[in-house]
């Protein structure tokens, strides 16, 4: 059984009955449960037209359900005439779908794990994994998801922004368990361009590729993080950084600049680099800039801090820093960083323990941990 082909058709075939009028929730049941019959039946009797049989299963799944719940003999009347299967448009079914599941409506993390089970065709056991929490806990959450968007049609659905916004939140969950969230981020995102051309969606195809292109670089074999300016170059991707610049460039050269293009922009400047000491930190300001007019977001800003920490010394990236609320998140940790450059050992040894205790993560905070010790032992010699 080919689980890759079945994970490709799905979004496809739950759009196909959504647009006939199924609800959401009740279409993603008749999907599993064609998927199911599919496993069973496809080895000894493999179909023609695999998306059409699973369209033809599903609907058949789903006018049993319909049939058998009394509160919807309404829908029923409007499905009683069983539609062949047909061609179908994979790529506009898709597109509808994840419009549909970045609806305004959901939070940002109940779009994310709905985008994941619609789209990415995870199970509800693996995104549960990836974000470690118990399966049930994350059924209950798409379940309500689900619910949400029943009653929502695809004349209103939600917009570029909101389904970028979802993809970029499920690369920066990362991964772990069996499911590797950055990957299927960038797969889900491959799929979002090659269906919409937006110079936002292949901006943001560029950001992903960039950064998974460090990926093998970022932590030691004992797990521990890596920072970008001590990573070993010769272990970044190559082939992903050629084809994220590659992106970025045909995505700029529309000149309708977004936000992700922009942070495109920064990584490729970082990839650029043959060292950390030869980045250049000047145009990286210069587009930190860009970056804060478009967002005046006060973490660009932050960043922009330490940008300017490099390109014109730290006093100046202090100076950057203190026009910033000091309880932003790694505000502490940006603090560390600049006064260590800056030469005073003692206070960034103080900031960087305080900012581990601050840290939002195990992997973050043992590495300020070990930083702040780092300090303290020289500060003893």
């Amino acid at each position: 059984m080919d689980e890759a082909l079945l994970r490709s058709l799905t979004p496809g075939v739950l759009a196909v009955l959504v647009r006939r009028g199924a609800d959401f929730a009740a279409a993603e049941d008749a999907v599993q449960d064609a998927l199911v019959e599919a496993v069973r039946v496809w080895p000894a009797d493999p179909p023609r037209d695999a998306k059409g049989w699973l369209v033809t299963v599903a609907w058949r799944k789903f006018l049993d359900a319909t049939r058998a719940d009394t509160a919807r003999r309404r829908r029923e009347d409007r499905v009683e005439d069983e539609p062949g299967p047909g061609p179908a448009s994979a790529v506009d079914d898709t597109l509808r779908l994840y419009f549909l599941c970045a609806h305004p409506s959901l939070t940002p993390s109940s779009a994310v794990a709905l985008t994941l089970r619609a789209v990415g065709g995870l199970t509800t056991r693996q995104i549960a994994q990836a974000y470690l929490v118990p399966e049930a806990t994350m059924a209950q959450r798409i379940s309500r998801a689900k619910r949400t968007v029943s009653d929502v049609r695809f004349d209103r659905p939600g917009d570029v922004a909101t389904v970028l916004r979802v993809l970029y939140l499920v690369f920066n969950e990362g991964y772990s368990g069996d499911v590797d969230l950055a990957a299927e981020a960038v797969r889900l995102t491959r799929q979002l361009a090659a269906a919409i051309d937006h110079p936002e969606v292949s901006g943001l195809l560029a950001l992903m590729l960039l950064h998974h292109a460090r990926r093998a670089a970022r932590t030691a074999p004992d797990g521990s993080l890596v920072p970008l300016a001590e990573q070993d170059r010769s272990r970044w991707d190559t082939d992903a950084i050629t084809e994220g610049v590659e992106i970025l460039r045909t995505a700029l050269a529309r000149d309708r600049l977004g936000e992700f293009q922009a942070q495109a922009a920064i990584a490729a400047l970082h990839a650029d680099a043959p060292t950390a000491e030869e980045t250049d930190w000047v145009q990286i300001v210069e587009w930190y800039d860009e970056l804060a007019r478009l967002t005046d977001s006060p973490v660009v800003r932050l960043n922009r801090a330490v940008a300017v920490g490099e390109a014109d010394g730290p006093r100046a990236g202090l100076a950057a820093l203190a026009d910033l609320d000091d309880s932003l998140p790694r505000h502490t940790a940006v603090a560390a960083y600049l006064h260590e450059r800056d030469g005073d050992l003692p206070k960034a040894a103080r900031l960087y323990a305080e900012a581990a205790r601050r840290a939002p993560n195990l992997a973050e905070r043992d590495h300020l941990t070990r930083q702040a010790a780092r300090l303290n032992a020289r500060a003893r010699h």
